[in-house]
């Protein structure tokens, strides 16, 4: 076994014990637990959507356990103000100087709570941070740690007291995983366990749920061994042509089957931004499934968290009660296969 296939492998034991820890805590709900890691991978940031009482938080939280990343929650509300997100400057009377007093943004892992609650201000600062990995504090500005990575959650169904997330902050999260509720077995084991009617794990499995299983060498690692995944020139074409058929384009529009379909449901369409996404998280995905290449089903597997929020629809979409989702769904089936 060579160097590239040992390092491989031991990249996947790294990522098996991330599941394995994630699924002490979390039942179900495997493609939230790929796709915070599939993020971190990949340097990007995570918005969560689901109903209240889903595990959003509690995923988080069971992440920064089982990593060495300094971690801090951050409550949104509509009285929060960027100091309070990035820091300030404090006037210190003996040096007769203002000194920095840097925020919870200075952190590894940011858990935004109810992000959609912050007023625009707070959400220009926390966009500075996700773009830039920096924050302006007066007239200067502090680099964030490495790794930066921030993961909000928001409530689809409260809007009293809510403000809409801007697209150009959206556009910077690289993942919108939509949270569904768990199976009916799943949601009994849930009840069981948190009724003390079912041992979680094994003495075991709990003690090696104790220990961080993740570094920063490790991620660092990981990273490296992505690079060693394929993603042939054919399905690079399938990826560019997959977001620029959410692009309503006069050229595009030419085409009366395409028309009618989906495009009158999409104002904006996708930047390259997605399709560098759309390319980098498919080679993750096949990470994840064991291979050094990349398939179409690994295109697929990921286009819907990595574009959905990345699409801004039309009023014909809200009149005929169609998602997101659905359109994507609908472009992958007449976009043809490489």
């Amino acid at each position: 076994m060579n160097d590239v296939q040992s390092g491989f492998e031991k990249s996947r034991e790294i990522v098996n014990a991330y599941r394995n820890g994630m699924a002490e805590k979390i039942i179900g709900q495997k493609k939230l637990i790929d796709g915070i890691l599939m993020a971190v991978i990949a340097g990007g940031h995570v918005l969560l959507e689901g109903v209240p009482g889903l595990a959003k938080t509690l995923a988080v939280k069971t992440f920064a356990e089982l990593s060495s990343l300094s971690f801090k929650r951050i409550q949104f509300t509509p009285d929060l103000l960027p100091a309070d997100l990035i820091g300030t400057l404090i006037f210190d009377p003996a040096k007769r100087d203002f000194s920095v007093r840097k925020g919870p943004v200075f952190a590894n892992l940011i858990l935004a709570d109810e992000i959609n609650r912050a007023p625009a201000k707070v959400q220009s600062a926390l966009l500075e941070a996700m773009a830039e990995h920096q924050i302006t504090i007066g007239e200067n500005s502090y680099p964030l740690p490495e790794p930066f990575f921030v993961l909000a959650t928001q409530n689809p169904i409260e809007q009293e007291g809510t403000y809409t997330l801007p697209e150009a902050e959206l556009d910077r999260f690289l993942l919108k995983l939509v949270v569904p509720y768990p199976l009916m077995n799943e949601e009994a084991s849930i009840v069981r366990i948190t009724n003390g009617l079912q041992s979680p794990e094994s003495p075991a499995e709990r003690k090696s749920g104790r220990t961080a299983v993740i570094s920063t060498h490790d991620i660092i690692q990981i990273r490296e061994d992505i690079q060693s995944v394929h993603c042939d020139d054919a399905l690079v074409s399938y990826i560019v042509s997959l977001v620029a058929a959410t692009r309503p384009l006069a050229e595009t529009r030419r085409d009366r089957h395409l028309r009618d379909d989906y495009l009158k449901y999409i104002s904006f369409g996708a930047s390259p931004r997605a399709s560098i996404a759309l390319c980098q998280c498919a080679r993750i995905n096949a990470f994840f499934e064991g291979r050094n290449f990349v398939l179409p089903e690994d295109i697929k597997a990921v286009a819907l968290p990595v574009l959905r929020h990345r699409l801004v629809l039309s009023y014909e979409a809200g009149a005929d009660n169609l998602s997101a989702d659905e359109i994507i769904s609908g472009i992958l089936e007449i976009i043809p296969l490489p």
